[in-house]
């Protein structure tokens, strides 16, 4: 399926804008950190020189932050949230040793054998509140009023699975180190129903699961600072950004992360492997303080390896023929395992992450500057990126 980003959010960008014609703004970074080594933190100073150091003691605990969300369609009737869902999540004062998102992902178009619970009404192909189709799916950080900068952080840039299930982990160590206690979690997924239900259910949506993991302990970088640069999508047409931002006093390293994929309807052209943007292997250059140059090409290769061909159940639609793919259960085996613009139906896009040692800058404290270039988009396309600056101490 070709994903439509129509709807989706203009980019947002931190600090100064240089030069740009979609919106922005805002910046977010630790507090300052006194004296003394970042494992030391959490220690009491009015303990007995012979009691036990308890805090040096790591302990993991869970924050659940989201118990079987219903998302539903934009379309649909009667779900609780559509297209996005917020939760409060504090995953405490640190250091952390390490600290993870974990998320889960589900509908009822899979396995097929609980159809036989919950059939397709009569007339349609699959159950109500199937959704077949491949969505995207975003997870963020301090979003919306009270956040200390107009730009979230966009820690997790997913894609589902055409109906099936998925399991979704990304490390937040650095952001949690940078930004410890109370945050804001929004989750995205936009869907739509179609009311005939014949390519997907006629009142679908998903249901999401989130928890954060949490091991207390010695940090592995001090970070200073945690800066959103980006969050939302280009078109045809838009300027390109130039993004103000400063590495704090201090700082000796740093690093860029950046997440990007194409998405949408467009003519063939050229670099493309089908009618849409979501096929077109686009090149990317990455701008720090404009002579700092990166070029990539974000395009996945591997998304045959989400297809696991199965022998079809005796439930189900047969509209795939006898064999679904495993992880893709409602896709055409052929569309599976298609090449995409950095994506593939029910993965992860893992983020670019560049240290100092890729571009010095980074480890230079004052002000600096961010900006990329798409080298195409086709009219009806987009590219959905998003970019975090963190800065490290010694």
């Amino acid at each position: 399926m070709s994903i439509s980003p129509g709807k989706g959010r203009a980019l947002l960008f931190v600090g100064s804008v240089l030069s740009w014609s979609v919106g922005c703004g805002g910046s977010s970074q630790a507090p300052p950190i006194d004296g003394g080594s970042v494992g030391d933190a959490q220690r009491s100073g009015d303990a007995p020189p012979d009691a036990p150091d308890v805090s040096a003691v790591p302990t993991r605990f869970a924050i659940d932050a989201l118990t079987a969300a219903r998302i539903g369609s934009e379309n649909g009737n009667g779900w609780p949230t559509v297209g996005k869902v917020y939760a409060d999540v504090d995953w405490k004062q640190g250091p952390f040793a390490a600290v993870k998102l974990v998320v889960d992902l589900d509908t009822t178009c899979y396995p097929f054998e609980t159809w036989a619970a919950n059939p397709p009404p009569s007339g349609q192909t699959v159950p109500a509140d199937c959704d077949a189709f491949d969505r995207n799916f975003n997870a963020f950080i301090d979003d919306g009023p009270g956040a200390a900068s107009p730009v979230p952080f966009e820690i997790m840039h997913a894609i589902t699975p055409f109906g099936g299930p998925e399991h979704l982990e990304i490390d937040l160590t650095d952001l949690a180190n940078a930004l410890p206690g109370k945050h804001r979690l929004r989750v995205d997924l936009t869907s739509y129903s179609d009311g005939a239900g014949q390519s997907t259910g006629s009142n679908n949506g998903w249901t999401v699961s989130a928890r954060v993991d949490v091991t207390p302990g010695e940090a592995p970088r001090r970070v200073l600072a945690a800066i959103p640069l980006c969050a939302g999508q280009v078109k045809m047409g838009d300027a390109w950004p130039v993004i103000a931002f400063n590495a704090p006093d201090g700082t000796v390293g740093g690093r860029l992360e950046y997440r990007t994929s194409g998405h949408g309807q467009g003519a063939m052209a050229t670099g493309c492997i089908g009618p849409a943007e979501e096929f077109c292997d686009r090149h990317q250059s990455i701008f720090v303080d404009s002579a700092q140059r990166i070029d990539i090409h974000p395009w996945r290769y591997d998304c045959a390896s989400l297809c696991t061909l199965q022998h079809h159940a005796p439930f189900g639609p047969f509209v795939n023929g006898l064999d679904y793919c495993r992880e893709n259960p409602l896709g055409l085996p052929s569309s599976v395992r298609a090449s995409r613009a950095n994506w593939c139906p029910g993965s992860m896009t893992t983020p670019y992450s560049w240290p100092d040692t890729d571009i010095p800058a980074l480890a230079i404290p004052g002000p600096h500057t961010f900006s990329f270039e798409v080298s195409e988009i086709v009219a009806d396309g987009a590219w959905m990126v998003s970019a975090i600056y963190y800065a490290y101490g010694s």
